[in-house]
């Protein structure tokens, strides 16, 4: 007989998690005096904020392919990682939180520190339950991981009284691999396969947009076998990057409103659109009304409530994107479409003559955000996993990095978290070892989460932050320059200087104001696998572009402040 926290100890261990991160408290403290028996098998990272937590079991998610864990206490601590299980939810993220709670008999008293996390989390996890007894440990364990990991992954919230905790129970783990009514990997149509492989055989512009779901799905090497096999052009989504290499021939950029032109035009011009793996998501469709409405469409998505929910579809398959791309290669005829492959390379030209070269080639002036991470892409040989957190750091650090292997890009992008870059960065770390994290963060969302330089000090996790510092909140500024009359309303910054803050917490820095001392900065930073924060003072007016404005069809592209593309 063991106690309820020590089966959630030895549970955690049976389903594989050798690392968590949490933070200690009143009502989860049974939990943490568990640990200290299990701490030869279990890491326990100590975050300095509940926020941090789930971000870093995000980031850590990510790049491992596997479910981050989350241990807080109740209320406030409970609470403070709502955000995160908000963010997990929309960009489909596997985590398991657990959560203290006050004793049974409390439930309802407004003990102290006590919170309806069930009812908060229920519009926003794939799944929560409330633990009452020691003997529903590890069967709860079992089903969160379970459902956490499969299907369309995402979070799952696990509320432990604190009676259950120091209740007694007779320890038997057993995997759970089956739900009645939960079907996460569904039969694939043969009538739908059948109906989208006539479609590819007719269509002489076929187009792929791919999301997340290649990643989820590990359906690299299959996206790459259907896209040669059709001889198909393709774009990513946000969150879809890495998934192909960035060299990739039929790779075409990355697609959406500050995407790349070529893929955005193809979008509207292609008379076959296959959607793997992706939602739709309004900054990748820009006005709805205008969106592809030339082409029949194919949507491959594990989630059946997704297919047809924002673009209307010719044939819709439910599947998990590595069988169902498997299935179209092997049944479709091998195609060339080389007319069509080549018809919007003028649209590379473009972009580059007119935004790519002043952003990352500029002939004076101040640093360009997109130059730094053009400098990092080149410093860290493309080999880097890049983390951003929003604004326009995520956008710079999507369109300039440079990508060879996948799970190589880490963003807060349906919920669009600033503060989430810093610790998720921790997290693909954790969980990336042998690999180099590099964050591109701004001055307003480092200071979200800045005290998650004390957990990079305290376990001494490698990451390189480069803060590309305009003294603005930069995104919101060039939406007010753009679209409201310059009417720069509490988006200018007074900033600490951070390179003696990183030096309080023992981290090394540097800080760079002109171009000429860029690259050896980078060359320190890369130098060790040691934390390094390198605070680069960029333009404080640099926009990102191109830009499809709020409003506009997806062919509709700014490429300056006055210019549009045409």
């Amino acid at each position: 007989m063991i106690t309820g926290s020590e089966a959630l100890w030895q549970a955690l261990i049976d389903e594989g998690v050798k690392t968590v991160f949490g933070y200690p408290g009143g009502q989860i403290m049974p939990v943490y005096d568990s640990l200290c028996k299990y701490r030869d098998r279990v890491r326990h990272i100590l975050v300095r904020h509940e926020q941090g937590a789930i971000h870093a079991a995000q980031g850590f998610a990510r790049v491992k392919g596997e479910p981050g864990v989350v241990i807080v206490t109740s209320g406030p601590g409970a609470t403070n990682v709502i955000t995160g299980v908000a963010d997990a939810m929309t960009d489909s993220t596997p985590v398991v939180v657990i959560t203290g709670q006050v004793p049974s008999a409390a439930l309802g008293t407004d003990a102290f520190q006590e919170a309806d996390v069930i009812g908060l989390t229920a519009p926003i996890s794939k799944w929560n339950y409330q633990i009452r007894s020691a003997d529903e440990v590890t069967w709860a364990i079992a089903r969160a991981f379970y459902i956490a990991r499969t299907g369309r992954p995402g979070p799952v919230v696990l509320d432990f009284t604190k009676d259950a905790q120091v209740g007694l129970t007779d320890y038997h783990f057993e995997p759970c691999n089956f739900i009645r009514s939960y079907i996460p990997d569904p039969k694939i149509s043969e009538q739908a396969v059948s109906k989208a492989v006539a479609l590819l055989d007719e269509a002489e512009r076929p187009f792929v947009v791919f999301g997340q779901g290649i990643l989820l799905g590990h359906a690299e090497d299959e996206l790459k076998a259907f896209l040669e096999k059709g001889d198909i052009p393709a774009g990513s989504t946000l969150l879809g990057l890495s998934a192909l290499p960035s060299d990739f021939p039929l790779y075409r950029g990355m697609i959406g409103m500050h995407g790349n032109i070529a893929p955005n035009l193809m979008t509207n011009a292609c008379d076959l659109l296959i959607a793997v793996g992706m939602r739709f998501d309004d900054r990748v469709t820009g006005t709805v009304s205008t969106y592809a409405r030339q082409a029949k469409v194919i949507h491959i998505d594990i989630d059946t409530s997704e297919i047809g929910k924002i673009i209307p579809v010719t044939t819709g398959i439910r599947g998990d994107a590595k069988k169902v791309l498997a299935l179209l290669t092997e049944r479709m005829q091998p195609r060339k479409h080389p007319e069509w492959n080549t018809a919007f390379d003028r649209c590379d030209t473009v972009e580059k003559e007119r935004v790519i070269d002043p952003e990352v080639h500029p002939s004076d002036g101040l640093l360009r955000m997109g130059e730094v991470v053009d400098c990092v892409a080149a410093a860290s040989g493309g080999n880097a996993v890049i983390v951003t957190d929003v604004g326009q750091n995520q956008m710079m650090g999507a369109r300039y990095s440079r990508f060879r292997q996948t799970r190589s890009f880490i963003s807060s992008g349906g919920l669009g978290t600033m503060g989430f870059g810093l610790p998720a960065a921790i997290g693909a770390k954790v969980g990336a070892p042998d690999r180099p994290v590099c964050l591109f963060v701004g001055d307003g969302g480092i200071q979200m989460t800045l005290q998650e330089l004390g957990t990079i000090m305290q376990e001494g996790v490698g990451v390189k932050i480069v803060l590309l510092n305009n003294n603005w909140l930069g995104n919101v500024r060039q939406w007010q320059e753009l679209f409201f009359g310059c009417r720069f309303s509490e988006t200018r910054m007074l900033n600490p200087d951070y390179a003696m803050i990183a030096t309080a917490y023992g981290i090394r820095c540097a800080t760079v104001t002109d171009r000429r001392e860029l690259d050896a900065a980078l060359e320190t930073m890369f130098a060790d696998d040691q934390p390094f924060l390198l605070d680069v003072h960029v333009l404080e007016e640099g926009m990102v572009m191109p830009m499809v404005p709020p409003g506009k069809g997806i062919h509709e592209i700014m490429i300056t402040e006055s210019e549009w593309y045409s």
